[in-house]
């Protein structure tokens, strides 16, 4: 059972988490106009790389508690990144035919996040020397 301290650092995360991304979503989609959609694929990538960083920080070091843990991870990047939204793109792709462009969106997405949190592991774990 979570204590209430735990529920409220992932919801008041979550919170910041989501503006975050409505923010990041727009810009990117501003800057980069296209049908693909690349202001989902951007704050994914980008909670990917963060995600990625925290982990390998977390594990190499005893500086956070469980809840500032919670707070950035399942809070801040569960609302910044936007699986539910990458899932309804890319069926709108299929939906409409544009088979090439949900199989680059899945694709990136799907990849690039992956490649994205590694990536941020690894460079912290390069710089801890760990």
């Amino acid at each position: 059972m979570m204590s209430w301290q735990t529920i409220l650092a992932i919801g008041s995360g979550g919170f910041l988490g989501a503006v975050l991304r409505a923010y990041l979503n727009g810009v990117i989609s501003h800057r980069l106009p296209h049908d693909l959609p690349f202001g989902t694929l951007g704050v994914n990538l980008i909670g990917s790389f963060i995600m990625g960083i925290l982990i390998a920080y977390f594990m190499y070091t005893t500086l956070f508690s469980m809840h500032v843990k919670s707070f950035l991870t399942t809070g801040i990047l569960g609302g910044l990144t936007t699986y539910s939204a990458f899932a309804i793109e890319s069926f709108f792709l299929l939906n409409s035919g544009h088979i090439a462009l949900a199989i680059a969106n899945i694709s990136l997405n799907a990849f690039g996040s992956i490649f994205m949190a590694g990536s941020g592991f690894y460079i912290v774990k390069f710089l801890l020397k760990a």
